[in-house]
């Protein structure tokens, strides 16, 4: 999607993160995890003055102008925590690491701060772009919600959990807003009209006729499905420690991150027994049976949140921050990387399957709707 030309001007006050963050690194009173909740909420309040000012008109036609506009800074912020954490700048964010949430020091809080810094970032710009330009954003507001609701399904329980959960402090209680703000922003997300699809009744008519053996795209994306269920209850075992000798094995040679006790990746994978399993069971069933029109949407979401979690989860599995006993063996690397990467690739080329070519899922046409064009014949 085209950004507007008010993106920019986001983008610009997004970036106002690098100088705050360089100003409270030095201020003496954050080194009070008190300190750091009151200067967040501050800062925030301020930005949603300055972003108000700026942009009345866009705010008044769709109020998550202002919510993507103050994510897209706290974007930025991730984003120079992550390579504060890796080593690419310094000087920055050490008080908010230090004081506010420490947890963010893991290779799966690097990871998803990076993520937060550029995927979800350009999301918010395209997204402001199209609030500013009157248009429809609902398939991106998809994509993006199954993302961020993933990350914090993880994230937080694992702060809980994990070792970490001794070292939570004050700024933990900013989830409580976040959570409010997400499901607020679903709702209007997913009321938004979907875009007119320019399949004409013959169209699905004839689409929803064909057998899976007629459609070898779906027949592949159905066999994909089964393959990745059984993957996905086979890492939910193993994380629940399944005596089995597979599971042994496994979490000993090719996956011994799932040991961590970070706890994120424990979390990560009870997320998709309990939740990405039974999708793949219903998106299974939606290829096979004809009219249902929930797939596209919830393919969105559920390729968002693959996404996001693919990320973090393989990229902590192999960053130094991990440590050495927990990360993926050298000659389980090339086996690691291959089913990680088929995993969160299958998702999306679910949804683009049917973004393409909608016709099978739609409602099928009532009867009498093809008479006048038999008659034309």
């Amino acid at each position: 999607m085209e950004l507007s030309p008010l993106a920019p001007r986001i983008a610009a006050l997004s970036l106002g993160a690098i100088p705050v963050s360089y100003a409270l690194n030095h201020v003496s009173v954050l080194s009070h995890p008190l300190g750091v909740v009151l200067a967040s909420i501050l800062i925030l309040a301020l930005l949603l003055v300055a972003i108000h000012s700026l942009s009345h008109g866009e705010i008044s036609y769709d109020p998550l102008y202002a919510v993507f506009s103050v994510f897209a800074f706290t974007s930025v912020v991730d984003l120079l925590l992550s390579l504060q954490e890796d080593g690419y700048v310094a000087g920055l964010m050490e008080f908010y690491t230090k004081e506010g949430e420490p947890y963010l020091r893991t290779a799966h809080g690097i990871f998803i701060c990076y993520w937060d810094g550029t995927v979800h970032y350009l999301l918010y710009l395209a997204m402001a772009g199209a609030i500013h330009k009157r248009k429809r954003y609902r398939n991106l507001g998809l994509y993006w919600l199954g993302s961020f609701i993933m990350s914090v399904l993880v994230f937080f329980p694992g702060n809980i959990l994990g070792k970490y959960s001794s070292e939570i402090r004050p700024a933990f209680v900013l989830i409580i807003p976040y959570m409010l703000v997400l499901c607020w922003a679903s709702m209007r997300v997913f009321n938004q009209s979907r875009a007119p699809t320019c399949c004409p009744p013959t169209m699905v008519q004839e689409e929803q006729k064909k057998g899976l053996l007629q459609r070898p795209a779906d027949l592949a994306l159905v066999l994909y499905l089964i393959l990745a269920g059984l993957f996905t209850l086979f890492r939910g075992l193993v994380v629940l420690d399944c005596p089995t000798d597979a599971c042994f094995v496994y979490i000993y040679q090719y996956e011994p991150y799932l040991r961590d006790p970070v706890a994120y990746p424990k979390v990560q994978m009870l997320v998709y027994t309990f939740y990405m399993l039974p999708f793949f069971g219903l998106a299974a069933y939606a290829l096979v049976v004809p009219g249902c029109s929930w797939l596209p949407d919830w393919a969105l979401v559920f390729a968002g949140a693959i996404g996001q979690a693919q990320f973090s989860h393989m990229g902590a599995s192999l960053h130094p921050r991990t440590p050495f006993t927990y990360r993926v063996p050298d000659d389980a690397w090339a086996c690691f990387f291959g089913c990680n990467l088929l995993y969160a690739l299958g998702p999306h080329l679910l949804a683009y399957r049917c973004l393409r070519q909608p016709a099978f899922f739609l409602h099928p046409p009532p009867p009498g709707t093809l008479a006048p064009d038999k008659k034309r014949q």
